[in-house]
Formats: C-alpha cells, sequence, structure tokens
C-alpha cells in the first residue's frame, strides 16, 4: 500500500475535547472515568463510564443540527470540523476526489433507546404508536447517517462509507480510507470514528456478560488495562477523525504531515462472539500482515498502541500476540493503552487510539497506562506505568480486537522514514 499522509486531526474525548485538550490529558496520565451522569445508573452492575463534557451548541452546531443529530453525529461532527481546519485542506481539492470513510460500532443508540422509551409508553406498549416519534428518527435507523453528516461538512462526493466492525471499527475506517488514497480513488479522505454507547441498553448488555468493571466505589482507577487486579472495562465514549491525503497532493498544497499510515490488515478468529483464544494467533497475523505491507521489519517498532481493554482474556491475549509477532522485540518496545485514561469508546476507540499514535509520533513521547500498580506476571511486556515516556517515537503499531473476533492492524510512521522497501 502506497503512504497515506495523516494532514489533520480533530478529537472529540473524555476529559478533552479538541486535539490539545486530549494530548495534554493523556501524557498527563490523567483518567476521565467517573460515576455516569448521562442516566440514573443505580441498579446497574457497572454504574461507570468516561464521559465526554461535550455540549453540542458550544462547539457550533446550530439547534437544527442537534435536533437533527444524534450525539455520536454530533462528536463527529464536531471532529471533523476540526481535522478539516487543521489540515486546512477544504479548497484544495475538487469535492469529486473527497471521501469519507467513518467507523462506529453501535451508531446512534442514544436517541433510539429515547425514541423507543416515547412511542412505548416507558415500554409499557407492546404496540407503540409512531406519531410519537422524532421527526428524524430515519437518521438514527439508519447508521450511514453519521457518514452523510460528516460527507456534508467536507464538501465530499467522492467514496463514502460507513464501517461497522465493532470495536475495530475506528482502526478499519482509518484503514480503509488510507486504502482509497492509495488506489487512488481520492486525493482526500475525511476518516475517523465515533460512538456514544453511554445508554441504560449499553450499560445493561455488558453487564449481562459481566464484561465492564464493577468497582463503582472508585471509578477514577476503575480501568486497569494489564494490571493483576483488573476486573474489566470501563466504558467511554468519544470521536475522533484523522484528514488522509496521497503524499503527493499533500506536497503539492505545503501541508504539514504528522505521519503517514503504511501498513493495514485485519482478521478474524472465528471462534466465539466474545471470547478469545490464549494464543493470540490472528492478531499476530493482522501484524506480521501490517509490518509486511509497511515494508518494515518487527525490530523497527518502537511503540505499540495497544486496545488493552482491561479484560483478562483481552490483556493475556493481547500480550501473546505481541510476543508472537514482534520476537525477541517484543521485550524492548513500549506498549501501553489510552483506555486506561478515557475508557473503552466501543468503535470509536481506534480512531482515538490512531490520533494518539500520531502525536506520539510527532511528540517523541509515548503516553502511559494509568493505573498499573501491579502487573499480572502473564503480561510481562513494558506497559509504561503510570507516567508518559520521552523517546524517539518513528514507528508506530496501533492493534485492536473486537467482539465477533475481528483483530486489526495498523503501523504508522514518522514522515519523511525510509520506506524500508
Amino acid at each position: 500500500m502506497s503512504r497515506a499522509a495523516v494532514t489533520g486531526l480533530g478529537v472529540v474525548a473524555p476529559g478533552g475535547i479538541g486535539v490539545k485538550e486530549y494530548w495534554e490529558l493523556l501524557t498527563a496520565g490523567r483518567t476521565a472515568t467517573r460515576t455516569i451522569t448521562h442516566f440514573d445508573p443505580n441498579g446497574f452492575r457497572s454504574r461507570m463510564a468516561a464521559e465526554c463534557d461535550f455540549e453540542p451548541a458550544h462547539h457550533g452546531l446550530s439547534p437544527q443540527q442537534i435536533r437533527r443529530m444524534d450525539r455520536c453525529a454530533q462528536m463527529a461532527v464536531v471532529a471533523a470540523r476540526e481535522a478539516l481546519t487543521d489540515s486546512g485542506v477544504l479548497g484544495e481539492a475538487p469535492p469529486e476526489r473527497i471521501g469519507v470513510s467513518l467507523g462506529s460500532a453501535v451508531g446512534c443508540t442514544v436517541s433510539l433507546e429515547r425514541e423507543y422509551v416515547v412511542v412505548s409508553d416507558g415500554g409499557a406498549r407492546w404496540e407503540v404508536d409512531p406519531g410519537y416519534g422524532a421527526p428524524h428518527l430515519y437518521h438514527s435507523l439508519v447508521p450511514s447517517s453519521v457518514a452523510a453528516e460528516v460527507a456534508w461538512v467536507a464538501e465530499a462526493e467522492g467514496p463514502v462509507t460507513m464501517v461497522s466492525t465493532g470495536c475495530t471499527s475506528g482502526l478499519d475506517a482509518v484503514g480503509h480510507g488510507a486504502r482509497l488514497v492509495a488506489d487512488g480513488q481520492a486525493d482526500v479522505v475525511v476518516a475517523g470514528a465515533a460512538d456514544a454507547p453511554i445508554s441504560p441498553i449499553t450499560v445493561a448488555c455488558f453487564d449481562a456478560i459481566k464484561a465492564t468493571s464493577p468497582s463503582n466505589d472508585d471509578p477514577q482507577h476503575a480501568s486497569r488495562p494489564f494490571d493483576l487486579e483488573r476486573n474489566g472495562f470501563v466504558l467511554g465514549e468519544g470521536a475522533a477523525v484523522l484528514v488522509l491525503e496521497s503524499p503527493e497532493h499533500a506536497a503539492r498544497r505545503g501541508a504539514r504531515v504528522y505521519a503517514t499510515i503504511d501498513g493495514f490488515a485485519n482478521r478474524c478468529n472465528a471462534f466465539h462472539m466474545t471470547g478469545l483464544k490464549p494464543d493470540g494467533v490472528e492478531m499476530a497475523e493482522a501484524i506480521r500482515l501490517a509490518l509486511a505491507e509497511a515494508g518494515l521489519p518487527a525490530s523497527a517498532v518502537d511503540y505499540v498502541n495497544a486496545h488493552g481493554s482491561g479484560t483478562k482474556q483481552n490483556d493475556r491475549h493481547e500480550t501473546a500476540a505481541i510476543k508472537r509477532a514482534l520476537g525477541p522485540h517484543a521485550y524492548d518496545t513500549c506498549v501501553s493503552s489510552i483506555k486506561s485514561m478515557v475508557g473503552h469508546s466501543l468503535g470509536a476507540i481506534g480512531s482515538l487510539e490512531l490520533a494518539a499514535s500520531v502525536l506520539a509520533i510527532h511528540h517523541d513521547v509515548v503516553p502511559p497506562t494509568a493505573n498499573l500498580h501491579t502487573p499480572d506476571p502473564e503480561c510481562d511486556l513494558d506497559y509504561v506505568p503510570l507516567t508518559a515516556r520521552e523517546k524517539p517515537v518513528d514507528v508506530v503499531l496501533s492493534v485492536g480486537s473486537g467482539f465477533g473476533g475481528f483483530q486489526t492492524a495498523v503501523v504508522l510512521r514518522a514522515p519523511g522514514e525510509a520506506t524500508g522497501e
């Protein structure tokens, strides 16, 4: 795959709206997890989440846009606007050469649940009255409406795609966007993901399978990837958008390039909807293929931005995959999970992690794994506990794992680095 240059970033994240605030949160090792305020969480097993302090009107959305768009779409649009402004690309490419690749795991969950409660009279009626539904309810039913909203902001008349592969959606959407650039189908692709899953139905679903942490008495320290005392992930929300361009297009207009996306691969374990095999074979294969596409040996990886959800099976599976793919170099490589600070925003987290990976390259700083005090002996890599680490970062491997057995790897590189081919 030819390289796709990252020329713009936009972020809506727990604890930080905007790229600058997001990076400050991550490098400070601060956690944004707290008791849920979006609804009354009493009665739920897990009553915590990493919520965004996001007011759409404050970020320039009109009353009509706010009424039309679900919270997920609102965050996607705000992140896209920041990324487009950061890149300065608007007006630099014809609309038919601009594309969108957006990811989401659960789409417009908040609006769908809210409207069901209304039309069913709080669940009392099996036969609902559609006359009580909001006028834009169909927009919430169709996840592609989120990508359409971003396309309007980006003035994109090229290929527009919605990717939904569970918790790898954010990685897969950006990987697909990079492919559109590499294949010459677009000069510019606005790529990323958004999810706003903090709602009763989502919390109840994860309660049922006991995937989320029950440490409600200490929300700030509940997300503990790779720690011996971890007991599940903490739900989150947010959005991140990257502006991708062909290196030639970026060079012609003199754009600043943060990093390049050089490799992308995904695999599925075809094993279990929520379970993972401990050997990590499929993730390791995705890593191997992504590195091969980038023309890089395993020893070139400076930092692994981990999935690091904080469940025991994921952390051990991922550790095994990194060892299998990188060999002895795995022990010389920094690994960290930002979910320890911003929670697990399902489809959005992959793009938030890619934004963090780009910033790690740009600033030569590896964000830490917060709350990692007692390492699990089975997780014996360098997980950068508690404190960010300054070091040269030229190559980042970002990996993700999702329900259904999805495994994805993306390779990013500092601009101007040799191809290695």
